[in-house]
């Protein structure tokens, strides 16, 4: 059985997304990207901040991500860590030997008079 690159990516996208405390995948350009390809009817790609290399059996995986603030960095990135490789491994069988974590932004909390003001000129604009 061979199991692709893009197949242990898209598992470890997904695992990576169920952690809570983890706001977006990727980092600002792909996230750029991403939005951009949303905005014309295209679909969310899982795969998105998630590099892998598959070889001899074993997996090493990179992973960017954007943070919620206030999480505990060290602890989100270790939830992050476990889930995927426990995800991997159950569906390919695949050892993994390294899940690097990548921290690139934390997204803050917005202010709920911006979030009013925007949604009014949203409205307007319609």
């Amino acid at each position: 059985t061979t199991i692709d690159d893009v197949v242990v990516s898209k598992i470890a996208g997904i695992a990576a997304r169920e952690v809570s405390g983890v706001d977006a995948l990727g980092g600002g350009g792909a996230r750029m990207i991403g939005n951009i390809r949303e905005s014309f009817g295209g679909s969310e790609d899982v795969r998105q901040g998630v590099d892998v290399e598959v070889a001899d059996g074993t997996a090493r995986i990179d992973i960017a991500i954007t943070a919620e603030y206030g999480v505990a960095i060290h602890e989100l990135a270790e939830a992050i860590r476990r889930n995927i490789m426990n995800a991997v491994e159950r569906m390919t069988g695949l050892s993994v030997e390294r899940v690097n974590v990548v921290v690139h932004d934390v997204k803050l909390p917005k202010d709920e008079s911006e979030t009013e003001d925007q949604a009014a000129l949203n409205q307007g604009q319609a």
